[in-house]
């Protein structure tokens, strides 16, 4: 299904936590001189214009991205330092995808892998990126793609896996999708994104993840008002496998900030260990 276009989500609150997380990862990864690989399953267009029609359709960055102030938020310096890298004009114009996080951090030896399937978005990612030499761009499915990737000749890296989740089976999906990576690439660090629109749906992807062999997997949510199903996305979170060891400490005061300036009445979130070690 191609139907999908995070154009008209882009700087939600869903993509502030997806962001954080991913922004957190790669401070640890780049702490170390060796190499690492980033694969990006479901990448999108990497660059939003806050004010196009898709955007200001719905202008769900309101209550996201333009609710928070930088200089109230010193810990997350290096995300802030991102966006306004994308907006020279001093205003909130533009709001970078995954991708153009991803490489702020990368050196000259280190690779990004960028999947995207909607062809539309796919030429806005491959003109987002073509001047960074050490990113490909594939126009296929991440789910498919990302196994021949595995391990990355690094062996070091992130996997970031996030879908639209507009097929129901795409639950299922990612965790036999993380069977088998993990499998593959044990000591990689794997971050799946998730939607809560149905928390019935959610507490069978956890218990499967749970039953799944896989080690060290730690969760990050944000519920911006209490489960109502029927209603839209309500929450949504991060499951993040092999996390850096204070990512933890570190989400639990973020994430206690980000709901009292982003989150309704029924606001909540969950920052907890699912597998230890």
């Amino acid at each position: 299904m191609l139907s999908y276009r995070h154009s008209y989500h882009a700087g939600n609150y869903a993509d502030v936590l997806k962001h954080i997380v991913q922004v957190e990862i790669f401070e640890h990864l780049i702490k170390k001189d060796s190499t690492f690989d980033y694969i990006d399953t479901h990448a999108g267009s990497g660059l939003y214009n806050l004010q196009s029609e898709h955007a200001t359709k719905l202008q769900e960055y309101t209550q996201g991205i333009a609710k928070l102030e930088p200089t109230e938020w010193p810990e997350l310096k290096t995300y802030f330092d991102i966006i306004a890298k994308h907006n020279s004009s001093g205003s909130l114009n533009f709001y970078p995808g995954s991708p153009l996080i991803a490489t702020h951090f990368l050196r000259k030896k280190d690779r990004a892998w960028l999947y995207e399937l909607h062809p539309k978005d796919a030429e806005l990612l491959l003109k987002n990126t073509a001047k960074i030499r050490n990113v490909r761009v594939m126009r296929d499915d991440g789910f498919k793609g990302l196994l021949s990737l595995l391990p990355p000749v690094s062996r070091r890296g992130l996997v970031l896996i996030d879908p639209s989740y507009e097929i129901k089976a795409d639950y299922g999906k990612v965790v036999n999708i993380l069977k088998d990576a993990y499998k593959k690439f044990p000591t990689g660090t794997y971050a799946l994104w998730y939607p809560v629109v149905d928390r019935k749906i959610i507490d069978q992807l956890e218990r499967q993840l749970i039953r799944s062999g896989i080690k060290n997997i730690q969760r990050f949510e944000l519920g911006i008002k209490r489960d109502q199903f029927g209603t839209g996305m309500s929450a949504s979170g991060m499951i993040v496998i092999n996390a850096p060891w204070m990512l933890k400490e570190k989400m639990s005061a973020v994430l206690a900030k980000l709901v009292s300036t982003l989150g309704g009445e029924g606001a909540f979130y969950k920052c907890d260990e699912l597998v230890g070690e």
